[in-house]
C-alpha cells in the first residue's frame, strides 16, 4: 500500500507540474496578462532595483540574485538532501559491485544484484521527487520577474556597457546564441546560485532549519 501511495503522490506531483507549466505558457501568450505582469512587477522592482535605468548591469545582477535566491530556497525547502545523499551512495555502491561482478564473470552475483536494482531505483525516485515542486514556484513566482527584466531593459534610453574587450557594447547584441544581457544574467546567476545552494545545504543539517521546515511543511513530519 505504501508503494502505491508513493507512486500516486509522485504521479500527482508530475500532473500538477505539467498543468502549471501548460497554464503558465498559455498565460504568457495573452498580451493583456503579460502587460499586467510587466506593469505590476515594474511598480515593485523598478524603485527597488531599477536605479532609474542608470545601472542596467546592476539591475540584471540583482534580478539574478533574487531569482536564484528564491529558486534555491524553494528547492532546498522541498528537497531532502540527506535522503538524496543516501540514494546516491547506494547507487554508486550498486554500480561498483555489479561492474566488479561482471568483470569477474560472476553471473550468479550479477543476477542477485539485478534483483536489487528496482529497490535502488525506487530510492532514487523517492529522493528526487522533491525536485518537481520547486518547478511550480519557478513558473508562478520567478518567471514573472524574468518577464519584467526583459520589459525593463526594453524601455531603457541607454542600454550599452563597457567590457575589457570593447566599449559601447549593446545589451541586446547577440555574440553567441543569446543576447549580452542574458549572458550576464546567466553567468551571475550561476555563480551566486552555487554559493547560495552551498550555504543552504549546510544549513539543512541544522536543527533550526528542521524546525523552520517543519512549520512550513508540517505534513512531511507527521
Amino acid at each position: 500500500m505504501k508503494k502505491i501511495g508513493n507512486q500516486a503522490a509522485q504521479g500527482s506531483q508530475l500532473i500538477l507540474m505539467m498543468v502549471v507549466m501548460f497554464g503558465s505558457l498559455m498565460m504568457f501568450q495573452d498580451e493583456n496578462i503579460m502587460r499586467w505582469i510587466q506593469v505590476n512587477f515594474n511598480a515593485v522592482f523598478y524603485p527597488l532595483i531599477g536605479f532609474d535605468g542608470g545601472s542596467p548591469v546592476l539591475t540584471i545582477i540583482l534580478a539574478g540574485v533574487i531569482v536564484t535566491s528564491l529558486s534555491s530556497f524553494f528547492n532546498n525547502l522541498f528537497m531532502d538532501w540527506k535522503e538524496m545523499g543516501k540514494a546516491q551512495e547506494a547507487s554508486k555502491a550498486f554500480q561498483k559491485e555489479i561492474t566488479k561482478a561482471r568483470k569477474e564473470g560472476n553471473q550468479n552475483r550479477v543476477n542477485k544484484l539485478m534483483k536489487l536494482q528496482p529497490q535502488i531505483m525506487k530510492k532514487q525516485t523517492e529522493a528526487q521527487s522533491g525536485m518537481m515542486k520547486p518547478m511550480i514556484f519557478l513558473f508562478v513566482f520567478i518567471v514573472p520577474i524574468f518577464i519584467w527584466l526583459r520589459f525593463f531593459l526594453g524601455n531603457l534610453d541607454y542600454y550599452y556597457l563597457t567590457v575589457p574587450w570593447g566599449s559601447g557594447v549593446s545589451l541586446f547584441y547577440k555574440p553567441f546564441l543569446m543576447q549580452t544581457w542574458l549572458w550576464l544574467y546567466l553567468i551571475f546567476s550561476m555563480v551566486v546560485g552555487q554559493m547560495i545552494r552551498g550555504g543552504l545545504k549546510y544549513i539543512t543539517w541544522s536543527d533550526q532549519w528542521k524546525n523552520i521546515r517543519g512549520r512550513i511543511i508540517p505534513s512531511r513530519h507527521n
